[in-house]
């Protein structure tokens, strides 16, 4: 069961850092695989404290989670903020339709480590 859990979590953060990969490339034209990997890794630890601790406050919880994993964005690439949102919002297309595409094939279902929301 363990070992199930690590190869999922993996798997999503693959998927993930693909996404952030995509957008990064398109927004600010650099980076690479191994870069998105450890911003989706951050990413994900920071959505998840943030989420955790103020979480469950309606309306501002969740935005100053989506708020944080947008920082970390900010903080590993270059741009200002707009590109971090940017990124963040290609990332979460590009991994949507990824998942979708592997839902369909029934290969897994639809989450993924690394891009809040998804």
């Amino acid at each position: 069961m363990v070992l199930a859990s690590a190869v999922v979590f993996l798997v999503s953060l693959l998927i993930g850092a693909l996404g952030i990969y995509v957008g990064a490339r398109v927004i600010v034209g650099g980076g690479d695989y191994d870069h998105a990997i450890v911003t989706a890794l951050i990413g994900a630890i920071v959505w998840a404290v943030v989420g955790f601790t103020v979480g469950w406050i309606p309306l501002l919880g969740p935005l100053l989670a989506l708020i944080a994993y947008i920082a970390v964005i900010n903080f590993r690439y270059p741009g200002e903020w707009t590109a971090a949102a940017m990124i963040g919002i290609l990332a979460w297309v590009t991994v949507l339709i990824v998942l979708y595409a592997l839902a369909a094939l029934g290969i897994t279902g639809f989450e993924a480590v690394g891009v809040p929301g998804v």
